[in-house]
């Protein structure tokens, strides 16, 4: 899985050069209606770099324009009960934390009303790998997808089509639209059986063959692929997006961009502003 592994080591020290010109950052304009803090790592692949960078630069410009405040941090021991209580909505940029204490403290902070969107690669568990499925409470129950079994190569564009119209995060979105490139992920779970998933977006078939391989099974010629969906148990939405195209092992410079995509941006922002204006 070369979106997976591919750490192209010798860029990656530049590009965290990058990354930490902007952490942490705030974006905020008048009266805010609800604080937002995105985690991230930032340091595994190439295209997660690159959407970590992206995400970064356009989160601060939403939260100028809808008031809201916009931090994020690379810094996973800031998942305490003190550091969250600041914040209304919380971000997984990339990947997800991994030691007990910030575990127990995310877990918490759902619990109890708090708010969170992850996108693309924070989903990911396989075992074994360097993210094993050890934590069933966030893959099993919290997002119903376990592990991750499969992804289209390379990243390429697909035909999404809303599967909950009144769903609030898909008010004004058309019935189908075509997303920005993106590497597409396949679940062990069966979402469709899960009571408490509401499906909210899925990979229309109009989208196949999705992929370019070379591997044939990286290419998808059929089945039913949930791409965005919500818990009804909790405040939170995932977004199976967040991973550009990158010219891996020539110029390592990103291909496509996330946020390239004005139809996919309303579903991004409705989503936050949906997480943000809800209570208790």
């Amino acid at each position: 899985m070369p979106s997976v592994f591919n750490t192209a080591g010798k860029t990656i020290a530049g590009l965290l050069v990058i990354l930490a010109a902007f952490s942490p950052v705030r974006a905020q304009s008048g009266k805010s209606k609800f604080n937002v803090i995105a985690f991230y790592t930032g340091k595994s692949d190439l295209a997660h770099i690159s959407y970590v960078h992206e995400a970064n630069q356009w989160f601060p410009k939403m939260a100028e324009k809808y008031h809201f405040t916009y931090d994020s941090t690379s810094n996973w021991d800031n998942m305490n009960a003190e550091f969250l209580a600041k914040y209304q909505v919380i971000l997984f940029l990339d990947t997800r934390p991994e030691k007990p204490a910030q575990r127990e403290a995310f877990q918490h902070y759902m619990e109890n009303g708090g708010a969170w969107m992850g996108f693309h690669f924070s989903a990911f568990a396989l075992s074994p790998s360097a993210y094993p499925q050890n934590w069933d409470w966030f893959h099993n129950v919290f997002l119903g997808s376990g592990q991750y079994k499969s992804n289209t190569w390379r990243p390429t564009s697909a035909v999404l089509r809303v599967e909950n119209a009144k769903h609030p995060t898909m008010k004004g979105l058309p019935g189908t639209f075509k997303s920005s490139p993106n590497e597409w992920y396949r679940w062990s779970n069966d979402l469709k059986a899960n009571p408490d998933i509401d499906i909210l977006l899925a990979i229309d078939s109009t989208s196949f063959p999705l992929g370019t391989g070379p591997k044939e099974y990286e290419i998808w010629h059929s089945g039913y692929y949930p791409v965005v969906w919500t818990n009804k148990k909790f405040r939170m939405v995932y977004v199976n997006m967040g991973h550009n195209d990158m010219d891996y092992g020539k110029t390592n410079q990103a291909l496509s961009f996330t946020f390239d995509n004005e139809t996919q941006n309303k579903l991004l922002i409705n989503s936050l502003l949906w997480l943000g204006s809800r209570r208790k």
